[in-house]
């Protein structure tokens, strides 16, 4: 597939998906999410990839949310119609069973902010700020961002957020949850390749199992939860990266993973 709206590199084991409407603040129209979507698909097949990294062009934007310029024209029947017939990614990162990581450079603003709050972890810059914004255009959150952002900061925060429509700064965002670190932006493509070489020397298979059982924590009732962390826990043992984990520690090495 050919990309208009977004760039995709793979290199040395991780996907790199950038938005790429920076004189559109990253905005997002159906073909981008289309193009996101795509290019999420073909990360999660390929099995060189360990990693897949989401960011937006230049440094003013992850995702500014929604292009709003189609908002006068839509219907109720027309979004339902166009959310049946599309995938959409905010969904979709969840389902993909590798670490996904949201790198903010930026305003992750409505759709922005939801397409972060999907991935497994964020890595913000200083001057990002988050925010649920719609109903200062006469809606409210479309990409799952009423159900994600409680779970993330709680309640009465959400509430907050989504009622005003008022940006936190990444300083905030960081307090109260909705992101796992903040640094300064020249030092941000830094950090997260710091965290992507941690990852890839875990094994693939045992993160594929712990993004499961962390998803059906947020699913489930604590009850089913429990019992499907131990149906996660007894199915680490049943792959060959268990064995080389335990033999590779007592050893005293460094473990050689094969996500098998």
């Amino acid at each position: 597939m050919k990309f208009e709206m977004i760039l995709y590199e793979k290199k040395d084991n991780v996907a790199w998906i950038t938005l790429n409407r920076p004189e559109k603040y990253n905005a997002q129209n159906q073909e981008l999410r289309n193009e996101v979507v795509a290019a999420l698909e073909d990360a999660r097949n390929d099995e060189e990839v360990l990693v897949i990294v989401l960011t937006g062009a230049g440094e003013k934007a992850f995702s500014a949310g929604a292009d709003i310029s189609n908002f006068l024209e839509w219907t109720a029947i027309s979004v339902i119609s166009s959310n049946k017939a599309a995938r959409r990614p905010y969904n979709f990162i969840r389902e993909i069973p590798k670490p996904v990581i949201a790198m903010v450079n930026g305003l992750a603003l409505g759709g922005g902010c939801e397409l972060a709050m999907s991935c497994d972890m964020i890595i913000a810059s200083e001057n990002a700020r988050f925010g649920q914004p719609e109903i200062s255009v006469g809606v409210i959150p479309g990409g799952t961002g009423t159900q994600i952002l409680p779970r993330l900061v709680g309640e009465k925060k959400a509430r907050e957020m989504i009622f005003t429509g008022d940006p936190i700064s990444a300083e905030e965002a960081l307090r109260i949850g909705l992101v796992n670190k903040v640094v300064p932006l020249d030092k941000l493509r830094e950090t997260v390749e710091d965290l992507i070489k941690k990852l890839k020397s875990k094994s693939p298979a045992i993160l594929k199992f712990a993004k499961l059982a962390v998803n059906k924590s947020l699913e489930t009732p604590l009850s089913v939860g429990i019992e499907s962390e131990a149906d996660y826990f007894a199915m680490c043992f049943g792959t060959q990266d268990q064995k080389e984990g335990a033999k590779a520690f007592f050893e005293k090495r460094p473990p050689k993973y094969t996500g098998k």
